[in-house]
């Protein structure tokens, strides 16, 4: 058995989760983080699982198994599915069957008793999300941020790839967004995790991811022209 499918097999026994402890991921049995980690996986074999069955966020941090251990917090369920693609050809891609965190936040209200999202920041998470998935782009893309891709020459229309289109366009709404925003940006709205994950996997205090993911919303709808 291969190690992505070892790791599948045992996050979908009873009480087994993914946990993550900076770059590095760690399959966990019960609440207690300070036992000793079942196994250890490579960004590869995470994006394995991601992609079937797919990883549904634990309200106290880490992920479950699609299917396995699944509770009333917001997700991201994989699934894969045959379309036709922008080529007119038959393609599979990844489709999000569970509820996003930003429908999650969407439907809670702030402090005024207002909707805590305004629908431009609904509209321009979801873009980025969407343009993520036609990219197919895996691990961590912060990191990138700051070498945008360039043209080396001109090219004709529909001469790039339309994968290689909605990387470019993840990357600049990423680097218009700015570090210290967009990280948030990707733990949530992109790999699907609850803020409270969120707030665990980039080391901030507890709470301020909400404020944190507000002004990046309004940022990245700014870079949209969407406010």
């Amino acid at each position: 058995m291969d190690p992505a499918s070892r790791a599948k097999s045992v996050l979908a026994r009873p009480n087994h989760w993914l946990d993550r402890v900076g770059d590095v991921w760690l399959v966990r049995v019960g609440a207690d983080r300070r036992r000793r980690p079942l196994l250890r996986l490579d960004a590869t074999q995470v994006q394995s699982v991601r992609r079937e069955p797919g990883l549904l966020p634990r309200a106290e941090g880490g992920w479950w198994l699609a299917g396995a251990g699944m509770d009333a917090t917001p997700g991201r369920w994989l699934d894969r599915q045959r379309r036709v693609g922008p080529e007119g050809r038959n393609v599979v891609v990844s489709v999000n069957r569970g509820e996003s965190p930003i429908a999650w936040l969407a439907r809670r209200k702030g402090s005024d008793g207002q909707p805590f999202l305004r629908g431009f920041e609904i509209t321009a998470a979801e873009r980025l999300r969407e343009d993520f998935e036609a990219a197919a782009m895996t691990g961590r893309v912060t990191m990138d941020w700051t070498a945008l891709p360039r043209d080396r020459a001109p090219r004709g229309p529909g001469s790039v790839p339309p994968a290689n289109l909605a990387r470019r366009r993840v990357r600049q709404a990423l680097h218009a967004v700015g570090p210290g925003l967009s990280e948030i940006l990707e733990e949530v709205c992109l790999n699907g995790s609850a803020l409270q994950a969120a707030e665990r996997a980039l080391g901030l205090p507890s709470r301020t991811g909400k404020v944190r993911l507000k002004l990046a919303l309004e940022r990245l709808a700014r870079h949209y022209r969407m406010a």
